[in-house]
């Protein structure tokens, strides 16, 4: 069974930063391609950025370029997103995902939140 756990979300002030970590198990991780989708409250899913299944390609959406980095480590089965200058409008619930875009996004799933506020 594919599991999932996010953690490293919480409260943040503006332009701060936080570094958000994705356990992976019952798959082999390094075989698969994986992305961050993002869900803020009243907005539809939002793919943030992905990672090709080597680490040798990221890629990231217009709102987050820049700011925000993606990586991996196959050997820890872990996958990570480094966002710094975080904005209110980054505030969400954070899913790392198997793939690209939304097609790995399930809504059932707990992900982290992230909340900038000051």
């Amino acid at each position: 069974e594919v599991q999932l756990v996010e953690s490293g979300g919480g409260l943040v002030q503006p332009g701060g930063s936080l570094r958000l970590s994705c356990a992976a198990s019952g798959f082999t991780f390094g075989n698969d391609d994986m992305s961050w989708v993002r869900k803020a409250p009243g907005k539809g899913p939002e793919w943030v950025s992905g990672i090709t299944n080597g680490g040798g390609r990221m890629y990231y959406a217009d709102s987050v370029k820049g700011r925000f980095t993606i990586s991996r480590d196959n050997a820890k089965n872990t996958l990570t997103l480094q966002m710094n200058s975080l904005k209110a409008e980054d505030t969400a619930v954070y899913y790392c995902v198997l793939g690209w875009g939304l097609a790995g996004y399930d809504p059932r799933h707990q992900g982290t939140q992230v909340t900038v506020s000051s």
